[in-house]
Order: C-alpha cells, then structure tokens, then sequence
C-alpha cells in the first residue's frame, strides 16, 4: 500500500532538487554528501522531534531509507 503524504510530488521534488545543487555547487563526493545530509537529519531530529519519540522516528526513517534502495 502506497504511503499517503501530506505534501505535494512538487513541493518535495523541488526542495530535493535544492539540496542536490548545493551539494553540487560544492562538488561534493558521495560520502561527504551522505555526511551532510546526515548531520541535517540529526539535527532535525534532535531538535524537532521529542526525545521520547527519537528513537522510534529513527528507525522508521531507517526502515524506509532502507526500503527506498533496494
């Protein structure tokens, strides 16, 4: 069963294509992109999401990275 957003294909593709032109404009490798990217995850969870839920959030959001590549 598809996952039903509350945001927009366009919404979320544009502010994809934001983040991959920064990293892009800094010609930055895989690892120092994947690096990136997860020190803003980190940040948001740790300053957006309440502690008691940081663990959960995490693994889903694990689950579905993971789901995301196969």
């Amino acid at each position: 069963m598809p996952i039903l957003s509350k945001y927009s294909n366009e919404q979320v593709e544009q502010i994809v294509d934001q983040l991959i032109d920064v990293l892009t404009q800094h010609n930055a490798p895989v690892d120092l992109s994947l690096m990136c990217l997860g020190n803003s995850i980190t940040h948001i969870l740790k300053e957006h999401v309440p502690t008691g839920k940081r663990q959960a959030v995490t693994e889903n959001f694990a689950k579905a990275l993971a789901q995301s590549v196969k």
